[in-house]
């Protein structure tokens, strides 16, 4: 039975137990992960993780299709093929507890169980994602997002991976792509919106996060519209 997260005193960023996927590269002060491009400032770190992702996404959309049902194993490779020149635990499942911003998550040792169980609950129900209704659509892309966001399988780029997996299964659908409103004026006012909207997501409160969603999707049907 999956563990839900439990509050825990912390910071913003990741508290780990001991292990490789906790070391850091010597001379980052302890910002960057150990990683295999000898990385040691984390604004390059950062760049170099955005550009994977860039890229990634890119190829993703040559063989990701209508059809493509997620499972356990393409969620791994997703996370490998965009961390994987970086990380060398790229695409493994974590071995080390996380906690962040007063958040436990569940226990290393249930990450496969937990994945196990969503590939044959909510992705083997939920994937394809066909199209149909806005609501059910966006309802059924944030039980996806909460949960894999709750298991958090990985030991790096967990939110990355569920808001791209989400932006999948709204193309799925034939919906316009998701813009999330990040950066720039307004964005930190957003990102505390989203990260409410997943905690209530963790308690199987979906309202927040279909209303996130729908937002940037209204966002990239305008987007659309401009390069139109």
């Amino acid at each position: 039975m999956k563990q839900h997260p439990r509050l825990n005193p912390g910071g913003q960023r990741y508290l780990t137990s001991a292990g490789v996927e906790g070391a850091f590269e010597p001379g980052s002060a302890g910002r960057v992960l150990r990683n295999l491009k000898g990385i040691t400032r984390k604004r390059d770190m950062d760049r170099a993780e955005y550009e994977a992702l860039v890229h990634v996404q890119q190829k993703c959309l040559d063989h990701i299709e209508d059809h493509t049902r997620f499972t356990a194993a393409l969620i791994r490779q997703m996370h490998r093929d965009w961390l994987g020149d970086l990380y060398p635990w790229a695409g493994i499942y974590r071995t080390v507890e996380l906690s962040k911003a007063g958040f436990s998550w569940p226990p290393a040792y249930l990450v496969e169980r937990n994945m196990t169980a969503l590939e044959h609950g909510l992705l083997a129900r939920k994937t394809p994602c066909r199209p149909g209704p806005v609501d059910r659509v966006l309802q059924d892309a944030a039980e996806v997002h909460a949960e894999l966001l709750l298991i958090h399988p990985f030991r790096e780029g967990n939110g990355r991976l569920a808001r791209w997996l989400a932006e999948l299964m709204i193309l799925q659908a034939g919906l316009p792509l998701p813009v999330y409103h990040f950066t720039g004026r307004g964005s930190v006012a957003e990102r505390a919106r989203y990260l409410a909207a997943v905690k209530r997501g963790y308690v199987e409160d979906h309202r927040p996060l279909v209303d996130f969603f729908r937002t940037a999707v209204e966002r990239g049907r305008l987007a659309k519209g401009t390069r139109t």
